[in-house]
């Protein structure tokens, strides 16, 4: 009996293909990516902000809202004025040349306002007070 040759070539060599230069620059894009990245710290609430005639462009690393109700946030949780310096140093040991900008809400106490703006300027933060609406 006749044996039938086939026209395709089932592979007596199996070809490969070498991944590993795709993978190295997909790492290095992710280290890249990560380390350029900023962390800012976000409040944790929404405030509503009264308008402004100015807008000029900050980039904070960590963000302090103060609510319509007092309540003072940072990191997503609310700290009394008491706390408010533990939680600023550690956030100021991550990251030493860290700015602040303080969100009030336009029904929020002034005066609680002025009191974290004091306490970062006495940690020698560098300060902005947020009165833009987004």
């Amino acid at each position: 009996m006749a044996r039938r040759v086939s026209r395709v070539n089932t592979g007596e060599e199996e070809i490969e293909l070498n991944m590993t230069p795709m993978l190295d620059v997909v790492f290095i894009l992710l280290i890249f990516f990560i380390v350029t990245s900023v962390f800012i710290k976000e409040p944790g609430v929404d405030t509503t902000r009264p308008d402004a005639m100015t807008e000029e462009d900050r980039n904070p690393s960590m963000l302090i809202a103060v609510t319509s109700e007092n309540e003072v946030w940072v990191n997503r949780r609310v700290y009394e004025m008491n706390e408010l310096r533990g939680v600023i140093e550690q956030l100021l040991q991550e990251n030493p040349k860290g700015r602040a900008m303080i969100q009030g809400d336009e029904g929020a106490n002034i005066g609680l306002i002025l009191d974290v703006q004091e306490l970062l300027i006495e940690m020698d933060v560098e300060v902005h007070i947020s009165t833009l609406q987004t």
